[in-house]
């Protein structure tokens, strides 16, 4: 397992080379220039302890100062090496938050390292919009993401825009950019 500054600034390249780099998500930058995503590592192998780590890293934003850490990037590296596991604790997860009345202060995004849309093939270049190098569940204040998008002309046209352009860079070169990331190539 590597330790926490590797995880982070693995993360950290992923963001800048594919989320801003290669713009999938146009309100990403802000905050990266900004320097206001905070990145928590979760210690937990498998589900043992990855809920309370969940809590902590979810307790933590939440009493964020936003200029400070408007954005939160919460890294499984141990747990949920599974993609349809990772799916399933989201979805658990988007519950409790209903259940427990903090849906309305935080929305979450999961990526994954074989994060797979539901009629897509594992292979679609497509995929790539959401793997990252570890799995990790994204913390968004939706009063950012309401902000975000009433100065965006067409934010329904992002995953597809983004689906056009994964596939024509192609699903070889995503998979090697992702592993070059990872330190996995040369």
């Amino acid at each position: 397992m590597h330790d926490d500054a590797h995880i982070i600034a693995t993360v950290r390249r992923w963001v800048q080379q594919v989320v801003v780099g290669l713009d999938l998500c146009p309100f990403a930058r802000q905050p990266w220039e900004g320097d206001t995503i905070g990145f928590r590592v979760s210690h937990a192998q498998g589900t043992t302890g990855l809920y309370k780590d969940t809590v902590d890293a979810l307790d933590a934003f939440l009493n964020a100062d936003p200029a400070q850490e408007s954005t939160t990037l919460f890294i499984c590296p141990g747990a949920l090496p599974d993609f349809d596991d990772f799916n399933d604790y989201l979805c658990d997860l988007e519950d409790n938050l209903e259940a427990t009345g903090l849906a309305p202060l935080v929305q979450i995004v999961g990526f994954h390292p074989d994060y797979r849309f539901q009629d897509a093939t594992p292979d679609d270049a497509a995929n790539y919009t959401n793997r990252s190098p570890w799995p990790m569940i994204h913390f968004i204040r939706p009063e950012d993401m309401e902000a975000a998008l009433a100065h965006t002309p067409d934010p329904n046209a992002i995953p597809e825009a983004n689906i056009v352009r994964l596939r024509e860079i192609g699903y070889a070169d995503m998979a090697e950019r992702l592993a070059r990331i990872k330190g996995n190539v040369d």
